[in-house]
């Protein structure tokens, strides 16, 4: 039972990078038969410029977490290293959204058109919000330790029996 949560984690990644080529595999594949062989009236040099172009940030995102959450063995198959958890949180979920996002405006170029890559400009429009809102929370926290917020600056800072005893008119609490 050495390294179960290990082996659990190379088990999870394995399944997960599968899924992952899978999906891109069948989308791109879906876009290919689609865009160049049914719709090839409408599939201009353009159409190829934009395919590589936008199509690409997925690629490299999914080599990314190919090269991070593969699971490596020794030569007799014991495992090496479980890779990096590709479930985490932070910079990998937003990796997650971006390849998501990205394979369905693929999708969905494949089936209307040119037109449709601009619904790839919600990635930098998403990439801005979520900065903003990380910001955000960053600096209501970094306040509240500091004492700036509310709460303490009525009182919210003492404790219940410091309460009680200035309720009962008792010793007061000076603090430098």
């Amino acid at each position: 039972m050495a390294q179960k949560a290990a082996k659990q984690q190379a088990t999870r990644n394995s399944a997960i990078l599968k899924r992952t080529h899978l999906t891109s595999l069948a989308i791109n594949f879906l876009f290919a038969i689609l865009r160049f062989l049914i719709f090839r009236a409408s599939c201009t040099r353009s159409t190829y410029f934009l395919y590589f172009i936008l199509s690409s940030p997925a690629f490299a995102i999914e080599f990314w977490l190919e090269k991070i959450g593969r699971p490596s063995t020794t030569s007799n198959g014991e495992l090496k290293k479980s890779g990096e958890d590709l479930e985490a949180k932070g910079l990998t979920e937003y990796l997650w959204d971006v390849l998501y996002w990205s394979w369905g405006c693929i999708a969905v170029a494949s089936l209307v058109g040119d037109r449709a890559w601009w619904l790839w400009t919600v990635i930098p429009l998403y990439s801005v919000w979520l900065a903003y809102t990380t910001f955000g929370g960053m600096r209501q926290t970094m306040a509240g330790m500091a004492g700036q917020d509310g709460a303490t600056a009525n009182g919210g800072g003492t404790s219940n029996r410091q309460k009680k005893l200035e309720k009962r008119g008792g010793q007061r609490m000076q603090y430098r």
